[in-house]
C-alpha cells in the first residue's frame, strides 16, 4: 500500500486569519486547512493560551484534523479551525463573540464555526447575530444543540469497535474503562458505559465536575490524577481532555489494550502510534471516532433542517468505519494513524478531483 499521491492533503494549510479587535478585547486566529471536500467546518476553541504561538500551533493542528475527521466521516466539508486566546470564564462577552462573528463573516462562507472547548451553544447564538456561517446552534435558535452528545456517541460507537477488532465481540460489560476528562464528551460517555455495565473510572482536574458524575454514577470510581488513572489495570483508556495525552511515558505504562477517546490530537508525536502498536495497544484513531459531534453539527447545514434522528444514524456509523480503519492497519501491517490517514486521503482525492469536471453554463 502507498500513501504517495495523497500527500498533498497532509501539510500545508489554505489560508491563515488572525483576528484583532482592540475594543472588545478579541485576539483570535482562524486556520482553513483544506476545502478540497467543500466549505471548511470547525469549532470555537475559547483558551487562554500562554502565547500567540502556542495558540497558532494549536489551531493549525486541530484544523487539519478536522478535514481528515469531516472526510472519513463522508462529509462534503473541509477542515477550518478557530481559537480565541484569553480565559472564557473572565474574558467572554457579547461584543467580542460578536466581533469575532464579523471576521467569520468576512470569509464569505469558506469557513463554518461551531462550538468547541470554552464555548458553547448559545455563544453560537451570539456569533450568528453577525454572520450566518454558524452551527451548533440552540435548538431554540433551530440548531443542533450540545454537540457532545453525538461526539461521546461516536467515541461509544468506536469503542465497541475496537473491542469487536481485539476480542471478537462489542460488549463492554464488565471492561475496565479508564475516562480522563468528564467535562462535556466524557460526562455522556459514562453515561453509556455505565448503561453497559462497565467498569468506569475517571478523573479530572475539576473536583466539582467529578462530584455530580458520581453522585449521578455512585459506582464510578475516582483516579486521583491522569498519571493514578494510567497506572490503573484497564481494558481501554479514554483520553477526553485537552490533546497530546498519549506521551511515551503513559503509552509505556498502560496496561489497556484499547485506546479510544474523545479529544483531538491524542499523540504527542509522530511516533507515538507506532509505539503504541509495538506495544499491542490498539489505538482507535481519535478523529475516526469523535466524528458524532460534527456530524451532528453539519446535519444543520441540510436544506431540510436539523434532524437529531438522522444525524444519529449517521454517528451510529463510526462503528463501521472505526472497524474497517483497525482491519486494514491489520491487514496492510501499518499504524492504525496510517490507516485513516490513507483512507481520509483517499476519499479527498477522488471526491475533491471532480471540481475539475465542467459543468457546463
Amino acid at each position: 500500500m502507498t500513501t504517495e499521491p495523497f500527500q498533498v492533503f497532509a501539510h500545508a494549510h489554505e489560508q491563515v486569519v488572525f483576528c484583532h479587535d482592540p475594543a472588545s478585547g478579541l485576539r483570535a486566529i482562524i486556520a482553513l486547512h483544506s476545502t478540497v471536500l467543500g466549505p471548511g467546518l470547525g469549532g470555537t476553541r475559547f483558551h487562554p493560551y500562554a502565547s500567540e504561538t502556542e495558540a497558532l500551533a494549536d489551531v493549525l493542528a486541530l484544523s487539519r484534523g478536522m478535514t481528515y475527521k469531516n472526510a472519513l466521516a463522508g462529509l462534503d466539508l473541509g477542515g477550518g479551525k478557530a481559537v480565541i486566546i484569553g480565559d472564557p470564564h473572565a474574558d467572554k462577552s457579547e461584543a467580542l463573540l460578536r466581533a469575532y462573528g464579523r471576521f467569520v463573516e468576512s470569509l464569505n462562507g469558506r469557513y463554518f464555526t461551531a462550538c468547541d472547548v470554552g464555548t458553547y451553544s448559545a455563544d453560537m447564538d451570539v456569533v450568528a447575530r453577525e454572520t450566518g456561517y454558524v452551527t451548533g446552534r440552540t435548538v431554540e435558535h433551530g440548531g443542533a444543540g450540545d454537540s457532545s452528545v453525538l461526539t461521546a456517541f461516536g467515541v461509544y460507537q468506536g469503542m465497541r469497535a475496537s473491542a469487536q477488532h481485539v476480542w471478537g465481540d462489542p460488549s463492554l460489560a464488565g471492561r475496565a474503562v479508564g475516562v480522563s476528562g468528564v467535562g462535556k464528551v466524557g460526562r455522556h460517555l459514562v453515561d453509556h458505559l455505565v448503561e453497559e455495565d462497565a467498569r468506569v473510572v475517571v478523573t479530572d482536574i475539576d473536583p466539582e465536575t467529578v462530584d455530580a458524575l458520581t453522585q449521578a454514577h455512585p459506582d464510578v470510581r475516582v483516579a486521583a490524577s491522569t498519571d493514578a488513572l494510567v497506572a490503573t489495570d484497564l481494558d481501554v483508556f479514554a483520553p477526553c481532555a485537552l490533546g497530546r495525552a498519549l506521551t511515551d511515558d503513559v503509552v509505556t505504562s498502560l496496561s489497556a489494550k484499547i485506546v479510544c477517546g474523545g479529544a483531538n490530537n491524542q499523540l504527542a508525536h509522530d511516533g507515538t502510534a507506532a509505539l503504541l502498536s509495538a506495544r499491542g495497544i490498539v489505538y482507535a484513531p481519535d478523529y475516526c471516532v469523535n466524528a458524532g459531534g460534527v456530524i451532528q453539527v453539519a446535519d444543520e447545514l441540510d436544506p431540510l433542517g436539523f434532524s437529531f434522528e438522522r444525524a444519529r444514524a449517521r454517528a451510529t456509523g463510526i462503528f463501521e468505519t472505526t472497524l474497517a480503519v483497525l482491519e486494514r492497519a491489520a491487514t496492510d501491517g501499518v499504524t492504525t494513524a496510517q490507516a485513516a490517514d490513507t483512507e481520509a486521503e483517499r476519499r479527498m482525492h477522488d471526491i475533491g478531483r471532480l471540481r475539475t469536471l465542467y459543468l457546463g453554463d
